[in-house]
Parts: C-alpha cells; structure tokens; sequence
C-alpha cells in the first residue's frame, strides 16, 4: 500500500458508487486508506449494507454528513485523512490499473505540488490521442497547467489546509470551485502538474450527484449560475468581474437549445439574475473555508 489518502466524496449515488470502490479496492498498487464522505440521508438498503460491512471491516473510512455540499466533503475528507498526499476520485470512475502508483511517482518526482491525472470521458472512449499537438484531459502528454479537474487530482493534505482548503460558498453544483482553488494555489507560488499516466474512465452516471440539481439549461434555479459569478468575484480584482457579469447572461442564451426553445429566454435570465444576487451575497459574507466538524458513524 502507498501513502495516500484516497477521498471520495458522494451524494445519491448507489451502485455506480459501490462499483467504484470494488475497482478501487481490487488494484494490486493501493491506497493507504479510503475515506468516503457521503452526504446521502438515506440510500437503498443494499448500498448501506454495503457500505457499513466495508467500514466495520476496516476496508473504507465512512464519513456521513447532514447536508450536500461537495466544497465542504472534500474538506472533511482533508481534515480526516492520514496520510500527507490526499487523492480526489469522483464517485463514478472506473480507474486504470497504476492510478494511485502513477499519482504517489508525480509526487515523489515534483515536490509540493497538485497533481491533475487523466480524466477519459464516455465520448472519448476509444479514441486515439496520441497526435494531439494541444492540452486536453484526455491528452497523453504531461504538462504544467494553471487549473484541474475536480475528478481525479493529488495534493499535499498539510498545504490545501494551509490555503484554508476548498471555498465552501461554492455551493450546490459549485461550478468552478476547483478553478478558484487552482487561482489560489498558483498565487501562493504552487504548481499544477498533469499526469497522463494517473488515468481514470469517468462513468458519467446520470443520476445523483451534481446532476440531482437539474440541468443548467432547462431551470430558474441559480444553482448553476452562481458558482461562475463568485468566481469571477473571488479572482477579478477591482471592476474585473464586471465583464462576467455582463457577458455572461449573453453567452447563456447563445445556445441552440434557446434558439430551439425560446420561451426557455426569460427562464433563463431569471436563473442568471438570481445567481449575481446570491454571489454578491456569498462574497460580502468573505469566503468560507475548512473546519473541522466531521461526525463519524
């Protein structure tokens, strides 16, 4: 076993859920510990058997916690872990064979550093990268970069808590959460580093997780919304954030589903508006970052 803590953090999902820790648990290079923090009030009863054999038999650590907010159960997961390099999974993965081998080299080879791994979509099984001349997560050739994704990334535990974790006014879907993350981790002189080698099939699941809050382009909700405009707050000193403000309503209609469904226009306005106010809100509250209040169960 290597020393890292894998984190997990999850909300509705089942068997897509148990299914990523069999594969997890299955890898002959594995983790130290696997910490899932589960923010379900109540799953199917053959998920809580599950889950609760696992924990009793020492094989997971299971962390639940009263509300979703996916900012605040990667930073239970940062409080709670053992080990110093903490690995974030998304709960719906299927992972290659040296993921937590290929994270643990990237850290020995590049101290201090966030290690961003490779992150296969569905709609990119298959497909052959290697003449790709550009940077995507899909890609095959490592790369120092400025932002990660949320689904499969390394760092050491003792220096997210230093930068106070992970913004916890990110709220619902916390759209952008890991950019703003990323724009602080860089300014405190930091560095991101992409593993090609660190790779996992993100499965997608269409149900539970982020996508229990709806489709950004078919609500009046902000849940969707909100995030960006915080972001654009949080990074653009001065007037900068002005610009999001105002260009992005316009790029949010600038769809082919609106030109399909416009009566979908004066929703999605609302859904807009409704974010800027809440952020403006979140951002005169100051950011909210990690305590520790972690119930065991």
């Amino acid at each position: 076993m290597l020393p890292i803590s894998v984190a997990i953090p999850t909300y509705r999902r089942e068997k897509v859920l148990l299914d990523t820790l069999n594969y997890l648990l299955a890898l002959d290079v594995a983790a130290a510990e696997i910490i899932v923090v589960d923010q379900t009030l109540d799953h199917e009863p053959a998920t809580t058997e599950k889950l609760t054999a696992l924990d009793s038999e020492g094989r997971i650590r299971w962390i639940k916690l009263d509300a979703p907010s996916i900012t605040h159960a990667m930073n239970q997961a940062l409080l709670a872990a053992t080990q110093d390099i903490v690995l974030f999974l998304d709960d719906d993965i299927r992972p290659e064979t040296n993921l937590i081998l290929a994270h643990h080299d990237a850290h020995q080879k590049h101290s201090d550093c966030l290690v961003a791994g490779r992150v296969i979509q569905p709609w990119e099984e298959g497909r052959d990268f290697s003449g790709d001349t550009h940077f995507h997560f899909a890609g095959l050739k490592s790369a120092w970069i400025k932002e990660f994704m949320g689904g499969n990334f390394s760092l050491n535990r003792k220096t997210a808590l230093a930068l106070g974790g992970f913004d916890e006014n990110f709220v619902r879907v916390a759209y952008r959460f890991e950019a703003e993350f990323a724009h602080r981790f860089v300014a405190s002189g930091k560095r991101i580093y992409f593993e090609p080698d660190a790779c996992l099939h993100h499965l997608k699941d269409v149900g539970g997780g982020t996508r229990s809050f709806g489709e950004h382009l078919t609500t009046v909700k902000p849940d969707h919304a909100v995030g960006a405009y915080y972001f654009a707050l949080r990074t653009k000193p001065g007037v900068g954030w002005l610009n999001d403000f105002i260009s992005r309503p316009v790029r949010a209609l600038l769809t082919r589903h609106h030109l399909r469904h416009p009566w979908w226009i004066p929703l999605t306005l609302i859904a807009e508006v409704r974010g800027m106010v809440w952020s403006l809100r979140l951002f005169a509250q100051g950011p909210k970052y990690a305590l520790p209040d972690i119930r065991h169960d």
